[in-house]
């Protein structure tokens, strides 16, 4: 029987991080994604199955009721998954089920729960290729420059929330959440290039990447964001662009990025940018959010 909790203890936390890193080996694709590891320590439903006094399993709701959660590959095949879930979905009928990698085993869970696909977002990679390092050509009228700690903090955050005022993860970005990421031995200001177009008021946009592990053979497109009053101008791919310059001067040899799967501009972008799909990850809900 699952043990709910609305906080985990330190040692806890520490626990279910490692236990997520033992079912990545396995499955390939870690089931705790990095939003939800940084939050582990705060207030928020957990549910964890124990044996022994040890986690084999464990579930994390998000504040927006969007779910992660896994089950140790040692303790799979006896239904310790399902019950987990049924856990979550009894105290909220709403969630929203993470199902990362979208593997087999999580289609037929879902399936069992009556679940129906609401979300998919995918994983775009390409190679870097000779001529990413080429400086790039902005339009007339625009600028970029690295991002500064202890200076562009809010610019920065203000363009995030109107560029992603819709999306549930990104457009919920703050101070706080800013912080935690640039605590991580991945943050590099560096790798933030900011865009600007001569308004004072704001930026005119932002390209955010990553490379974890830092000196890593892989690098992130980590978020891309144009400010709304902007759209239309041209703007996403000179800023893609950029950040692809960074991540090759920086010496990867692959780039990958995420993207909602309805996101057509944003696809016709990053597609006309070389890249090709990898990977998906795939959210399960209840029809209508209704109890089973």
């Amino acid at each position: 029987m699952p043990t709910y909790l609305t906080q985990l203890p330190t040692d806890r936390a520490a626990e279910v991080r490692a236990a997520a890193e033992s079912a990545a080996r396995e499955d390939g694709v870690p089931p705790l994604s990095e939003a939800f590891l940084l939050d582990l320590d705060r207030p928020g439903d957990r549910l964890l199955t124990l044996e022994e006094d040890r986690v084999v399993a464990a579930a994390v709701v998000a504040q927006d009721e969007s779910v992660e959660a896994f089950v140790l590959p040692a303790a799979r095949g006896r239904g310790l998954g399902r019950a987990l879930l049924d856990g979550v979905l009894t105290r909220r009928p709403g969630a929203r089920l993470w199902a990362h990698g979208d593997l087999p085993a999580a289609r037929a869970l879902a399936a069992g729960l009556g679940l129906d696909v609401v979300r998919e977002l995918l994983v775009l990679s390409r190679p870097v290729e000779p001529g990413d390092t080429d400086e790039v050509t902005l339009p007339e009228g625009y600028r970029s420059r690295p991002f500064t700690p202890g200076q562009d903090e809010e610019a920065l955050l203000e363009v995030n929330a109107a560029a992603f005022a819709d999306h549930p993860e990104q457009g919920a970005l703050d101070r706080r959440g800013l912080a935690d990421r640039a605590s991580q031995p991945w943050f590099d200001p560096a790798g933030i290039i900011l865009l600007e177009d001569g308004d004072p008021s704001r930026l005119a946009g932002f390209h955010w990447t990553k490379i974890d592990p830092p000196g890593g053979e892989v690098g992130e497109v980590y978020v891309v964001g144009v400010h709304p009053q902007l759209h239309g101008r041209g703007l996403g791919g000179p800023l893609t662009r950029l950040g692809l310059a960074h991540l090759a001067r920086a010496g990867v040899s692959e780039v990958e990025l995420y993207v909602e799967g309805d996101n057509t501009p944003a696809l016709a972008t990053y597609r006309r940018a070389g890249f090709t799909r990898k990977d998906a990850h795939v959210m399960y809900a209840r029809p209508d959010g209704m109890a089973g």
